[in-house]
């Protein structure tokens, strides 16, 4: 079902005749005629978890909804490919997969990196899919098309310490999302405690904006296990020693660091825990080892439903996914139309305004309506995709 609780407007599956792996499209929404949503790939990636994932694209797209802006909200999209990224065919199923989708990411669907992708691998094979672009569809809407492609391109040139702009938009956003809770509740950075799964280009950025800010950051889960340290880990190091995929250096460990088995950063003693890896990984029966404060969704639908209800019975709060991460598509939006330039302090404020303002909505309504900030997401959804279809117009 669509955000407003309509069927998708078009859902499709491919298969590749060379491999038998299957593919999958959800156009959720178009608004002028455009949607918005990045390409995963995963083993195990389903048509239902995708349709899932275009729902929230749309609800992202309508919560960062600026009347005053020159960013166009699009309709919410994804795309998915149940394939192992590491596997040696995984490259050849990509680019035959965008081949596939070529006349709707030409017309209808602007798509870029997600979970096991990186966007120079999806520029690359969409380059020898025949694609002048993954966001090509977006182009027509542009006031001054090459001015606004050589503004992204110079922004994805930009680095910070080390670390490309592109990867630190959407982990400033989840770290802004941090404070700003931390803020509403009155309690102090410093000494703050945070617990993260996946140390790849979303929790990656958001260690080292969280750490940055005072707060320690006692554990870290990936694909090996969990690294954990009571007195603080040393992010940057961590950082430097990661591989394309945000498996740690093991080398790079301290006396104090400690190797723990890879679900240990749930129960880790922290007062915010961070799933920024995989979906669906807290669930019903592994909620109980929790007893942090507040659960951050900077992954993709990482707590399932029953899980969140449970958690909310014992007085642990969900931030959700749909406005935890929307950094990263935003800020995309933002550079390409025309709201920021390809600068990092420009780009770090505007997200950490829209951020905090978007949480500041959301907790509010959730604490007026007596309701989960999920429920005020989706309320605050609920509002604007009237205005945005009166103004905007779109299909369904």
């Amino acid at each position: 079902m669509s955000a407003n609780g309509t069927a998708p407007l078009i859902s499709l599956t491919w298969t590749d005749q060379v491999t038998g792996h299957r593919g999958h499209l959800v156009i959720d929404r178009l608004v002028r005629g455009v949607s918005s949503g990045g390409l995963r790939m995963r083993a195990g990636c389903t048509l239902e978890e995708v349709t899932g994932l275009a729902r929230g694209m749309t609800m992202k797209e309508a919560l960062h909804y600026d009347p005053d802006a020159r960013y166009i909200p699009l309709g919410g999209a994804k795309g998915g490919i149940d394939c192992d990224p590491h596997a040696p065919e995984a490259y050849g199923v990509l680019t035959r997969y965008l081949r596939a989708m070529r006349p709707y990411i030409e017309q209808f669907w602007t798509t870029g990196e997600d979970l096991g992708l990186t966007q120079d691998l999806v520029d690359k094979a969409a380059a020898e899919a025949g694609l002048v672009s993954s966001i090509q569809a977006v182009y027509p809407l542009l006031d001054d098309e090459r001015a606004a492609r050589q503004r992204l391109a110079d922004a994805f040139a930009v680095e910070v310490d080390g670390i490309g702009l592109d990867e630190l938009a959407g982990g400033c956003g989840v770290a802004e999302a941090v404070l700003a809770t931390l803020d509403r509740a009155g309690t102090p950075y410093a000494g703050t405690r945070v617990a993260l799964q996946g140390l790849g280009t979303m929790g990656g950025a958001t260690a080292r904006f969280l750490a940055r800010a005072g707060l320690r950051i006692v554990a870290v889960a990936d694909v090996k296990g969990t690294v954990a340290n009571p007195g603080g880990l040393d992010v940057e190091a961590l950082l430097r020693g990661r591989d394309a995929f945000g498996a740690m250096d093991r080398t790079a460990l301290r006396p104090g660091d400690v190797e723990l088995p890879p679900e240990a950063w749930l129960s880790a003693d922290a007062e915010v825990l961070v799933p920024a890896a995989v979906s669906y990984c807290v669930t019903a029966a592994n909620q109980a080892r929790i007893t942090a404060r507040w659960i951050v969704e900077a992954a993709n639908m990482p707590v399932v439903p029953k899980a969140e209800a449970l958690l909310a019975a014992r007085g642990i709060t969900v931030l959700p996914d749909v406005v935890v991460n929307s950094g990263t598509n935003a800020w995309w939006w933002w550079t390409l139309f025309g709201d920021i330039g390809a600068d990092a302090d420009e780009a770090f404020a505007h997200i950490r305004r829209s951020m905090r303002a978007l949480i500041d909505r959301m907790l509010a309504r959730a604490a007026a309506d007596g309701s989960t900030p999920r429920a005020a997401a989706h309320a605050l959804v609920t509002d604007r995709l009237p205005e945005i279809a009166a103004r905007y117009g779109s299909h369904r």
